[in-house]
């Protein structure tokens, strides 16, 4: 009896291990399956908020490219510097343009000589300055002629172009004085222009007026 009561008993423990084993097997199992429907519900969840959607026939793609820098204007460059100096020529003949007076002074066709009597006595202040000293024939000719430009396209009105006396030339001779006369009388943009006054430079400078240009960045 004491036998059969043992055998009952271990058949009994055996059974409630089984069970406990079964459902430990079926909460991992739902648990599994929570994890994964989880997991589901986090990939759709795009999909989930907007609804159904239609995929797109065709890929609308671009194929982007770094911008590449623009070239310099080399050869604008030196086309402008070529206009410069071809627009003031050495053999041009000033003569008979200038004002027959002891400065022998400049003023356009349809100006009148108030406007050199007003800009011989300071009416028009200076603004810019460029010097001439030191520099050959060729490079005075186009420093002369970029500032010149530059100055109507800010709209600079009064300049001072130093050339000097010569004094340091060959002979005393100022070589500059006679080149810059005949360039800046071919310069559009120059109405007059007047020997300095001794404060200003005397016969070794010009002071020279300019058309009204609209003010403007360069």
């Amino acid at each position: 009896m004491n036998h059969a009561r043992h055998s009952l008993q271990d058949l009994a423990g055996i059974s409630r291990q089984l069970k406990a084993a079964r459902e430990q097997a079926e909460a991992l199992a739902r648990a599994q399956a929570e994890a994964r429907a989880a997991r589901e519900r986090e990939r759709n969840l795009f999909a989930l908020s907007i609804g159904k959607i239609t995929p797109l026939r065709t890929r609308n793609e671009v194929s982007f490219q770094e911008p590449q820098p623009s070239p310099l204007p080399l050869q604008l460059v030196l086309d402008e510097q070529s206009v410069l100096r071809e627009a003031m020529s050495d053999e041009f003949d000033v003569s008979t343009l200038l004002d027959v007076d002891d400065q022998l002074s400049f003023r356009r066709p349809g100006i009148g000589l108030d406007v050199t009597r007003k800009l011989r006595g300071g009416h028009w202040s200076i603004q810019h300055q460029l010097d001439l000293h030191g520099l050959r024939s060729d490079e005075a000719r186009e420093a002369l002629g970029q500032f010149i430009r530059l100055s109507h396209r800010t709209g600079v009105r009064c300049i001072r172009i130093v050339h000097g006396k010569g004094l340091g030339s060959p002979g005393r001779t100022p070589v500059l004085k006679g080149k810059v006369q005949r360039w800046l009388v071919q310069k559009k943009e120059v109405l007059a222009f007047v020997q300095a006054r001794p404060a200003e430079g005397g016969a070794g400078a010009l002071v020279v007026l300019l058309q009204p240009g609209k003010r403007r960045l360069f």
